[in-house]
């Protein structure tokens, strides 16, 4: 879970730095995780090839929207896939949940088995709950 809050840290980091506009437009905004709620994953993997995973998430609110995803490495072959997006604050958003496909690359470099852990958001107790798909390598 470090790794997940080291990476936001970082990309707001980054985005703020990267601010060129040093007036207030009155807008603001903060990252938000996005629930994934399926996976297209392929039966299995062949070493050394690149594929696109793809991946729908769930979009909060009106306010919110995608914008790439944190992926860590836990293990050597041991993924743990956050989506992440930013909500605007302050204007009236709708509440309206919707559905958003998106893609990432993945390049398969070991010949074991890959576990990835998609982030489906939190239980009752406030801890991350994962899907989990293992993906064994053919050669």
């Amino acid at each position: 879970m470090e790794s997940f809050f080291r990476g936001v840290k970082i990309l707001f980091l980054v985005l703020v730095l990267n601010a060129c506009d040093l007036g207030d437009d009155g807008v603001s905004y903060h990252f938000v995780s996005l629930p994934v709620v399926d996976v297209g994953m392929p039966e299995s993997f062949r070493l050394n090839e690149t594929y696109e995973i793809g991946v729908t998430l769930l979009l909060p609110n009106g306010c919110a929207q995608f914008e790439g995803f944190d992926v860590t490495s836990e293990d050597t072959t041991v993924r743990r896939v956050v989506a992440i997006g930013t909500e605007v604050d302050g204007p009236s958003c709708t509440q309206e949940v919707s559905e958003v496909e998106a893609t990432f690359r993945f390049i398969c470099l070991y010949p074991e088995t890959y576990r990835f852990l998609f982030w489906t958001g939190e239980d009752e107790s406030g801890e991350p709950r994962f899907l989990e798909i293992e993906v064994p390598v053919t050669r």
